[in-house]
């Protein structure tokens, strides 16, 4: 019996700029596909910038037909109303793939960074040249389409145990 490969959506839920990475994972073997962001004005008001951030992340869904995703998992910071938007931008970014059939998995931004980097407080600088050297034709055009390539890197390294944690449920 062949494996397949599992082509991976990674998600970096944010109001400003929501980062998509995609890869697939044929064992140990992780391939680029493709990345970017989806991006809201500023000026436009929270709906009319949820509903850029669904439609951009169905659009990719449409095009390249993900079998699994992966969200980083929000965390909390002094300021109540950014936390609030952000986990508003975190929503959608959890409803279009599950709209979509697709399995969803969370990860710590903590757990991200120690699976791509080593170590679990790495800087923005070294997500990146690890994504580089795991993901050579990875060229992301941001740091947010970079952070869903690390969300994405970590859920192909922890996968297996998320499947069999969910298949016990």
């Amino acid at each position: 019996m062949a494996r397949q490969p599992i082509r991976i959506l990674g998600i970096d839920p944010g109001l400003r700029r929501t980062g998509w990475g995609l890869i697939e994972s044929d064992g140990n073997r992780l391939i680029h596909i493709a990345c970017g962001s989806v991006e809201t004005s500023e000026r436009a008001d929270l709906g009319t910038r949820l509903v850029t951030i669904h439609d951009g992340l169905m659009a990719v869904i449409e095009r390249y037909a993900p079998q699994e995703a992966a969200v980083e998992a929000t965390f909390v910071n002094g300021n109540a109303a950014s936390t609030l938007k952000l986990g508003q931008a975190r929503g959608i970014a959890m409803l279009v793939p599950s709209r979509a059939g697709i399995a969803i998995a969370e990860y710590a931004p903590n757990l991200i960074k120690k699976t791509v980097v080593g170590a679990g407080h790495a800087e923005k600088a070294q997500i990146r040249l690890m994504i580089g050297v795991l993901l050579p034709k990875a060229a992301p055009q941001s740091e947010d389409a970079a952070d869903a390539l690390a969300i994405a890197i970590c859920h192909a390294h922890h996968r297996a145990s998320v499947v069999m944690k969910a298949a016990a449920r």
